[in-house]
């Protein structure tokens, strides 16, 4: 079985600008936010993807999601080379494969929580949206708050039409990044325990992105970055 997601040799670099007065003949400064990357999730795995601040975590990510591109270095998702394809082509897998729950919920403000449910259903042609994203709000225990507006909902109950949002399309691979971030230590790990609930319900891929070190233990194996690398898990070294 190939992995859902196969990365090998990933690197990227950015060019700095050049300090003021320096002679251009010089090499330009660079800086490497990532550095020699091997990655391998098979389908149904739930990976987390830990590190510091500054690490290259949400950088990775953007790159597994072909968000952007590597400098050096490619990218498999279900067998798809992202190099091989445009920015439409990405984006067609991305809403093809992936769903995606952010640490600022990235719900559209002028939508109620049912439209913004709805929103991947239509833009896919998916028939019967509404009763689909009903349906997905009450598994969150959102049923009474289809017709709110996010920002009349508390922070836990926007993540919470966020992962509804995610599922909805019953996505192959699931990318999660600090989904617990702007919440308090209670809600988080309420929506935790419903993010692993919805991800065994559908039997989801999910790549998790997070500093978090206890909810990074309750996926199946952990990938530690430090300064753009990957380093040994202490607890398997």
């Amino acid at each position: 079985m190939n992995p859902i997601i196969d990365v090998n040799r990933l690197c990227k670099i950015v060019p700095l600008a050049r300090p003021p007065g320096e002679a251009v003949v010089t090499p330009a400064p660079e800086l490497v936010i990532l550095q020699d990357i091997d990655i391998a999730v098979m389908a149904g795995e739930s990976l987390a993807i830990v590190g510091a601040s500054g690490s290259g975590k949400s950088t990775l990510l953007g790159l597994l999601a072909g968000l952007d591109l590597p400098t050096t270095g490619s990218v498999r998702l279900d067998g798809t080379d992202l190099a091989t394809l445009d920015e439409d082509g990405r984006a067609a897998l991305r809403a093809r494969l992936l769903g995606f729950v952010f640490q600022s919920f990235q719900l559209l403000p002028a939508l109620t929580a049912q439209e913004n449910v709805m929103l991947p259903l239509e833009l896919a042609g998916v028939p019967g949206a509404g009763e689909l994203a009903r349906a997905m709000l009450s598994r969150v225990g959102l049923g009474e708050r289809l017709a709110h507006y996010p920002k009349y909902l508390s922070g836990g109950e926007q993540q919470r039409v966020a992962l509804a949002r995610a599922f909805v399309m019953k996505p192959k691979l699931l990318m999660a990044d600090e989904p617990t971030g702007n919440l308090d230590a209670a809600t988080g790990a309420a929506v935790i325990d419903l993010l692993f609930e919805l991800n065994a319900e559908q039997g989801t891929t999910l790549l998790l992105v997070t500093h978090d070190e206890a909810l990074a233990g309750r996926c199946g194996r952990i990938v530690r970055l430090a300064a753009g690398r990957i380093v040994p898990d202490p607890v398997e070294a």
